[in-house]
């Protein structure tokens, strides 16, 4: 049995699926792409038996078959041939033989019976959303999740959806990011899932920016996004997200407005010589002006001032400098708003123009 493919239509489809594949597996064949070849068309799957990725382009076969070879290795030749060259892949039992030109290479196959799925999802819900929207609300919460917790409903992000909303929340236990979007959705009752933290930046990888739709379907344990090229399926997590709204601060009372830009170049400039294991530093508010500065055990400092619009009492506070950094990064307005209460409450920055997110910072001890 053979397929013939173009080297550009087998490698666009095995870059959006190698994140399903560990390089490290229990079992050899998670390690391997599943190839099905019926009616013209050739599809590609690939899992680590939490997410699933099922992508399929057109190729010239002489049978109806499934194989599996190993994914990286496929990946690795094919981006290693010449551009516009054709691949021809010749099936056997055991063995696959890839041809294109000059070049002949034989990979070792594993029985594609033996290659697992995840369990069919009952749908529960389901609705349309732009491939754009759905990315954009993944990169502005994402940073914040935790990584590896033992509290393990907190690796990963809530979605939230009601009949005219989606919110997406992630939270560390030292930071939080909220991020929502109107939407009109045919949802009766509100529902929320945790996306497990694999999921979410693998999702934020292959959505496209742009209006291009995606279709959402929620069971009761999956998560399944559907665009014109690819089936991606997650498992969720099982357990209970924190009430996040008894985490955002409703009593900051001191506003201060600062260029997002200049804020953030000050600090990262302040963080070069910020304690490396605690990366705190120490801001200093008083009318008109904030002065940032650093300290490291080699006894090094570190000052900046900044001219702000500020016209509250002075304040001294505390923060780990990178998750000042992580929500800078991901606002793009001209100007922040900081909102505080005291040297010992969390702070809410968001954007000065645009109130659909919101990130709550805790304060350091100095």
């Amino acid at each position: 049995m053979k397929i013939i493919i173009n080297r550009e239509k087998l490698l666009a489809p095995l870059q959006q699926i190698i994140g399903a594949v560990e390089r490290r597996q229990t079992l050899p064949i998670l390690g391997h792409v599943l190839l099905k070849s019926s009616s013209g068309a050739l599809t590609l799957t690939a899992t680590d038996l939490e997410i699933e990725m099922v992508t399929s382009v057109a190729s010239e076969t002489t049978d109806d078959f499934q194989t599996t070879l190993p994914a990286r290795k496929l990946l690795d030749i094919s981006k290693a041939l010449a551009e516009d060259s054709t691949i021809e892949f010749t099936i056997e039992e055991n063995k696959v033989t890839l041809t294109s030109g000059r070049s002949r290479f034989s990979l070792a196959s594993l029985p594609a019976k033996d290659f697992p799925g995840l369990d069919d999802i009952e749908e529960q819900h389901a609705f349309a959303i732009q491939q754009g929207q759905f990315k954009t609300l993944l990169e502005k919460t994402s940073f914040a999740m935790a990584q590896q917790d033992v509290r393990y409903y907190l690796n990963g992000i809530l979605m939230e959806i009601s009949k005219d909303m989606i919110k997406m929340v992630a939270t560390d236990g030292h930071r939080l990011a909220l991020s929502e979007l109107k939407i009109e959705l045919s949802v009766n009752e509100i529902k929320q899932i945790i996306i497990p933290r694999k999921a979410v930046l693998e999702l934020a990888r292959l959505l496209e920016p742009g209006d291009s739709a995606a279709k959402i379907v929620l069971s009761q344990n999956h998560i399944r996004v559907e665009t014109k090229t690819l089936i991606f399926t997650s498992k969720l997590i099982d357990g209970k997200f924190p009430d996040y709204n008894r985490v955002i601060p409703v009593d900051g009372n001191k506003t201060l407005k600062v260029n997002r830009e200049s804020l953030k170049r000050s600090m990262n400039r302040i963080a070069i010589l910020s304690n490396e294991k605690y990366r705190g530093i120490r801001m200093t508010l008083s009318p008109g002006n904030l002065s940032i500065q650093a300290n490291n055990p080699d006894q090094e400092e570190a000052e900046e001032e900044l001219s702000v619009n500020y016209d509250e009492s002075e304040i001294e506070i505390g923060f780990n400098v990178t998750y000042l950094i992580d929500v800078l990064n991901v606002l793009d307005s001209e100007d922040v708003d900081i909102k505080l209460k005291d040297a010992n409450s969390s702070c809410i920055i968001s954007d000065s123009e645009d109130s659909s997110s919101l990130y709550v910072v805790m304060p350091m001890r100095l």
